[in-house]
């Protein structure tokens, strides 16, 4: 039944879902629309950054967000290795399309069956102070455990977004797959910026996993349930277009938290998937999109 408390809450809760959504779609964004690079693994990392945040708060009771930070190094490097073994393998060749397509999904399986064998397949989460209190402000409910990770997410999207468009390297990182003749004419040398830029982009799921195990028990296979959405953000975006990246999170979360209230949680995972579907319709190149 509609009411107007009921319509409120929905809103709210979208938005928080929504920023929360922009962050794990971040890196995405930045390899696939970017840098065509179609890392599919992407929210594997996200699942393998909830674990280590939840390995990190069980043995030494640290705070989720402070270990997916103190984390965004040690990812950086390994998607540095990761670009690395991709372009010796495929993007050197010219054989990147199928074959490395295939080792992306080789990647997820790999990271899904190491957490498996670690931890098994039950559900796992973390303590936090802020998970479970809510605020209500006139009768609209705040759950903490979101509102903390919406924060978090706007925060790290916008550091991202201001070192993508204030500095060379960054400018470079938008301009990699567009132009490589134009960037070397600057002197910049396109392997080491897509290397940089995918490193960064698989940096961001450290954080983003830590919002995950916030919000959600998780287990291993449960980034499954994210490549529809990441995707779906990034199409309806515009290609590597990071401010349509949070206004497309942000449409997602809305759609999913209205359909999830009023017609109920099992149609929710059909949003994306529906989104995805009409933008490449009706507006292939997205919101943002040239």
């Amino acid at each position: 039944m509609f009411t107007i408390d009921l319509f409120l809450n929905a809103i709210v809760v979208g938005i928080l879902l929504g920023g929360f959504y922009a962050a794990v779609s971040l890196g995405l964004t930045i390899a696939f629309g970017q840098l065509d690079i179609v890392n599919i693994s992407h929210p594997a990392f996200v699942i393998l950054g909830s674990y280590i945040a939840y390995m990190c708060n069980s043995l030494w009771g640290l705070d989720p967000i402070l270990v997916g930070v103190a984390f965004a190094p040690v990812f950086y490097c390994v998607g540095v290795g990761v670009y690395r073994i991709y372009f010796e393998s495929f993007e050197k060749k010219d054989d990147e399309a199928l074959r490395g397509l295939a080792f992306f999904f080789g990647v997820m399986f790999i990271i899904e069956v190491g957490l498996i064998m670690a931890y098994g397949v039950d559900f796992r989460s973390v303590e936090a102070p802020y998970i479970g209190p809510n605020w209500e402000i006139w009768k609209i409910g705040i759950p903490t455990r979101m509102l903390v990770p919406f924060c978090v997410a706007v925060a790290m999207f916008a550091a991202v977004y201001l070192y993508l468009s204030r500095t060379f390297n960054g400018r470079a990182i938008m301009a990699v797959a567009q132009d490589r003749l134009a960037l070397q004419l600057m002197a910049a040398d396109p392997v080491r910026i897509k290397q940089l830029g995918f490193g960064i982009g698989i940096a961001t799921t450290s954080i983003a996993g830590a919002l995950l195990i916030i919000i959600i028990p998780i287990e291993p296979s449960i980034g499954r349930l994210y490549i529809g959405q990441v995707f779906a953000i990034a199409v309806l975006a515009g290609l590597g277009s990071i401010p349509g990246t949070m206004v497309a999170a942000l449409i997602l979360g809305l759609a999913e938290s209205f359909v999830s209230t009023f017609y109920g949680p099992s149609w929710s995972p059909a949003v994306a998937f529906g989104i995805l579907l009409f933008a490449l319709a009706f507006r292939p190149q997205g919101l943002f999109g040239r």
